[in-house]
Formats: C-alpha cells, sequence, structure tokens
C-alpha cells in the first residue's frame, strides 16, 4: 500500500501543478514563460510541481478578477442589483405595458361575448362584427 502511495502523491501533485499551470494566464506566471513551466512540472516529476506551486505562479488575485480565457477577460460583465439596474427597469415597464395591453384586449373580448350570450338568451339575431 505505501508502494503505491509512493507513486500516486507524486502523481497527483504533478497532474494539479500541469492543470493549474495551464488554467494560468500568460501574464501571471512568474519568473519564467509559462511554456517553460510546463516542461519543468512534467521533466522533473517530484520537484517541477513543487516549484511551480511555491515560486511559478503569482498568488494574490489582481483587482476586479481574472479567468484564464481571453474571451472571459474581454467580456467580463459588473454585476448591478436589480433595483440599480436601468436595463432591468426598463424591461419591467415594458412587460406590465404588453400585460395591460392583453389584459384590455381580454376585457373587450369578455364584454364581446357576453354581449352575444344577452343577445341569444332574449332571442335577438347576432350582429356580425
Amino acid at each position: 500500500m505505501f508502494r503505491l502511495l509512493m507513486y500516486l502523491i507524486p502523481l497527483a501533485l504533478t497532474i494539479y501543478a500541469f492543470i493549474d499551470c495551464l488554467n494560468t494566464p500568460e501574464d501571471e506566471a512568474k519568473h519564467l514563460p509559462k511554456i517553460a513551466w510546463v516542461f519543468i512540472i512534467l521533466l522533473f516529476w517530484i520537484v517541477g510541481p513543487i516549484a511551480w506551486l511555491a515560486a511559478g505562479k503569482l498568488r494574490t488575485p489582481p483587482a476586479g478578477g481574472r479567468t484564464p480565457s481571453e474571451w472571459h477577460r474581454n467580456h467580463r460583465m459588473e454585476y448591478v442589483a436589480p433595483d440599480d439596474n436601468p436595463e432591468f427597469l426598463n424591461s419591467l415597464k415594458a412587460e406590465r405595458k404588453n400585460d395591460e395591453a392583453l389584459l384590455k384586449d381580454w376585457e373587450a373580448d369578455l364584454r364581446r361575448r357576453e354581449e352575444e350570450l344577452r343577445r341569444r338568451e332574449a332571442g335577438e339575431e347576432p350582429t356580425g362584427d
């Protein structure tokens, strides 16, 4: 069992460091280019991952946050509470107007049907509207 752990722990450390290196933006890799860190991690099985974790990456998060993807860096959104978001408030106004118009149509249809029902009960001929 201990022999197996002697291989699994360094392998897990290497895999973790490798994935961490790949997900790190290029400008956050310290001392060497990111591709050099990848080779160090893969070639020097125990020392490479430890070196990466100790000295290879800028560990303080930058202000405003970061993601490894270039698309996400260029399309970052600032979240605003719904009460302060003018687009959300305008969408509520538009929905309210649509709902009011729909309600008016339903009320007009209901009045028309009630009038037709009254005419049928009174024995009058329905008018073609």
